[in-house]
């Protein structure tokens, strides 16, 4: 129940960071993912299932505030995908090496951003892939990757701290 309480603590509080404080960091019109660094984390560290749920949340709070239109999961299935291919890689996890995390939250922010070309760029006939990618997945994959330096050891920290509470209490009952 605790790890539940502080994983939507965690969502709201990614998502208000993002929404907000980020918002006014930004270089050339350009935020950072948060939900995208949640979402991977989550994944990788918790399996897939976790990974799917907080995706899922995290793309839903995106699709209330910040959907296309009247469509309500466009977001919500983007990190649900997301959050669930990063959990194929928690047998691969290791706490101590940052290679891991940093590759998967760099291919899920760049999956994101050509999902994102190819929902609302080219379909709209605008096919210019190259500026595209140059002026908006670029700058905002990088910033989220020196994001992710700085976010990423919190939740480490707070995922072996649940982590050795599960196991404390785990072992009680035994």
């Amino acid at each position: 129940m605790k790890r539940k309480v502080i994983t939507a603590l965690f969502i709201i509080a990614f998502f208000l960071l993002q929404s907000t404080v980020f918002q006014k960091l930004e270089f050339a019109s350009i935020a950072p993912n948060l939900m995208i660094i949640l979402t991977s984390s989550f994944g990788f560290m918790r399996g897939k299932k976790e990974g799917m749920l907080v995706g899922f949340f995290s793309g839903l709070l995106m699709d209330i505030f910040y959907g296309i239109g009247q469509i309500i999961g466009f977001y919500a299935l983007i990190y649900l995908l997301i959050g669930y291919a990063n959990g194929f890689f928690k047998r691969l996890f290791f706490e101590e090496d940052i290679r891991l995390p940093i590759g998967l939250i760099f291919g899920s922010e760049l999956l994101y951003g050509l999902i994102n070309y190819i929902a609302f760029y080219m379909m709209r006939s605008k096919f210019d892939f190259k500026y595209y990618l140059n002026h908006i997945i670029f700058p905002e994959l990088v910033y989220t990757i020196v994001v992710t330096l700085a976010v990423y050891p919190l939740i480490l920290a707070v995922n072996r701290r649940l982590e050795d509470e599960e196991k404390r209490s785990a072992n009680k009952f035994v």
